[in-house]
């Protein structure tokens, strides 16, 4: 067992070395496309080097202090998402982020880490014995969801909110309330997307007074998704490639957003289509791995938080890689640990830390966190 716990390791470090490399790559070669984008490369090494720094310390600070204090950084962090709608900057119409000096983050990046720890601390070992106490429970999720999700609507930040319900829908899963309840969810959630459907094709003037004319085009962009120069400049960038090339100087088919949104676009202008099948290649390897240290994991509170890790991390990879092929609408989601950003690439390192770490540090204790939020 010990062998193999330290074979998978060596592959997962060795894959998630190959991405990063191909994402320093790519950074260099996107200098060349735009003026915008001359200090990538700098910045995203800067980036990979504190995620790394993350990446040790939450590998070795105990896991029962970061779920027995998580309601605390959940706090903190509502706070930060609070300050942000006042002094945060604006950019591309979104108000997410916080300058400090040269430094900036998304404090709503910050919340999907400590949204995980929080919620998977707090419906870890609870036992239900009527409808009543699971009722309440799901009540209480739903306070401790639309808490952080009403806040990061108003930056607006689409993305942070689907990932905020991914995570809550793959917790709830696991714990031990009946399956029924996900039916009641679905119905309310068909419900409502009917009445937003019907608004937006035929009641668009009362939708635009609720939502706002900013929030509603943005709605719209998302919907209307397969057209643009965007998505048609990928996919000619996808098409048109060889199976072999190496291209670093050259600008190649200009992709707007290339860097972020269309990295994985943009890496068969670099190395032709090896490079979207390396990438999906290494993104299969990577998963198979992190699949088996959750079979590994033990604890019930690190699994619900293992498991919603996952979800956000695969859901990434198929949302991000379906947008660029035109099959899934543009939500400006990035590909974990390939494109450029800080604030969630260092997430991305922290949640990892959390994950692998395989060593029995839960006390008996810590099997009861979950009592101070009851």
């Amino acid at each position: 067992m010990k062998k193999s716990n330290k074979l998978t390791t060596i592959i997962l470090g060795t894959f998630f070395s190959l991405l990063l490399s191909i994402s320093l790559i790519l950074m260099y070669h996107s200098k060349f496309i735009s003026s915008l984008y001359y200090n990538h490369f700098d910045k995203q090494l800067i980036w990979i080097g504190i995620g790394l720094l993350v990446f040790i310390i939450c590998y070795f600070i105990p896991k029962k202090y970061l779920f027995r204090y998580s309601l605390v950084f959940y706090l903190i962090n509502l706070l930060m998402l609070l300050l942000v709608l006042f002094i945060g900057k604006n950019i591309n119409g979104a108000k997410a982020w916080i300058k400090i000096g040269e430094l900036q983050f998304q404090p709503s990046e910050l919340m999907k880490l400590s949204y995980a720890l929080f919620l998977a601390s707090f419906c870890s070992n609870r036992n239900f014995y009527t409808i009543k106490d699971e009722f309440k429970f799901i009540l209480k999720v739903i306070i401790i969801f639309l808490i952080p999700a009403i806040l990061v609507f108003l930056e607006p930040d689409t993305g942070a909110i689907i990932f905020f319900l991914l995570i809550s829908i793959v917790i709830l899963w696991n714990t031990k309330i009946s399956k029924k309840w996900f039916w009641v969810f679905l119905l309310i959630i068909t419900g409502l997307l009917g009445a937003f459907f019907y608004a937006y094709y035929w009641q668009r003037d009362f939708l635009i007074k609720i939502l706002g004319t900013s929030f509603f085009y943005r709605i719209e962009r998302v919907l209307d998704f397969g057209k643009g120069m965007q998505i048609e400049n990928s996919l000619t960038a996808l098409g048109s490639a060889p199976l072999f090339k190496f291209n670093l100087y050259e600008t190649g088919i200009y992709i707007p957003e290339a860097p972020t949104d269309f990295i994985f676009a943009l890496s068969s202008n670099v190395f032709g289509l090896i490079g979207p099948i390396g990438i999906l290649f290494c993104y299969l390897i990577i998963d198979y791995c992190l699949i088996n240290f959750l079979k590994r994991e033990k604890n019930e509170t690190k699994k619900l938080f293992f498991k919603a890790f996952l979800t956000i991390f695969l859901f990434s990879q198929f949302e991000n890689i379906g947008m660029n092929l035109g099959l899934l609408p543009i939500i400006g989601i990035p590909l974990p640990f390939l494109s450029y950003g800080g604030s969630f690439m260092i997430i991305m390192f922290a949640f990892l830390g959390i994950v692998l770490d395989q060593k029995k540090s839960f006390t008996k204790k810590s099997k009861t966190i979950h009592i101070q939020y009851q």
